[in-house]
C-alpha cells in the first residue's frame, strides 16, 4: 500500500465545506491541514478572483493542476478547490497519495451557503454568464468519478460533517 494514503483528499462544490471541514477533520485525526486554493494564492502572490481574471479559466486550470500535482505531503488533509476536478493529471496524483473524498451536498443548500460567485474565485468554464445550477450539473460528475468515498453533508455542522467524514475514511482504511 501507498505510504502516501494517509492523506485524505476533499473534493466537492464550493461552499461544500472542504476548507473549514478539513481544518476540523485534521484536528480530530490529528493530521496537517492543506489548502490548494491558498497554496496557488501563495505561489502567485494574488487572491484566485485575480488570477482568473488575469490568465482566464483555462489557463487559472493549468495553474491550478501544476500546483495540486506537485503536492508531496504525508498524514495531511488536502483540501482541493472546487475546479480540481477539472484536471485528470493532478486528481490521479492526488487519488496516488490519498484518499479522495467527496464532500456531497444538495443545490438547495448550496445556493443557501454560497454568496457571490465572482468573488470566491470559482471557475465558470461557461463564462460568467454561467448559473450556479449549471455549474452544479457540470461538476457532479466529476467529483462523483474520481470519488473514492463519497459523504453526504449536508444539513450537517462542520463538526458532525468532519466525524462523518473521518468515520467513513477510517472504515473505508478497514
Amino acid at each position: 500500500m501507498n505510504a502516501h494514503k494517509g492523506n485524505i483528499v476533499l473534493i466537492g462544490m464550493p461552499g461544500a465545506g472542504k476548507s473549514t471541514l478539513g481544518v476540523v477533520l485534521a484536528k480530530i485525526m490529528n493530521k496537517s491541514f492543506l489548502d490548494g486554493d491558498l497554496a496557488i494564492q501563495s505561489r502567485h502572490g494574488k487572491t484566485l478572483q485575480a488570477i482568473i481574471d488575469e490568465v482566464g479559466t483555462d489557463a487559472f486550470i493549468e495553474i491550478e493542476n501544476e500546483v495540486l500535482r506537485d503536492i508531496d505531503v504525508d498524514e495531511t488533509v488536502i483540501a482541493t478547490g472546487g475546479s480540481a476536478v477539472y484536471s485528470d493529471e493532478a486528481m490521479k496524483h492526488l487519488a496516488s497519495i490519498g484518499t479522495v473524498v467527496y464532500l456531497e451536498i444538495t443545490y438547495d443548500s448550496l445556493v443557501e451557503r454560497l454568496g457571490d460567485l465572482q468573488e470566491r474565485g470559482v471557475v465558470l468554464k461557461g463564462g460568467i454568464t454561467m448559473s450556479l445550477h449549471d455549474l452544479y450539473e457540470e461538476r457532479r460528475p466529476l467529483y462523483e468519478r474520481y470519488a473514492e468515498v463519497t459523504v453526504d453533508v449536508d444539513k450537517l455542522s462542520i463538526t458532525d460533517a468532519a466525524r462523518k467524514v473521518a468515520r467513513a475514511v477510517n472504515d473505508k482504511a478497514s
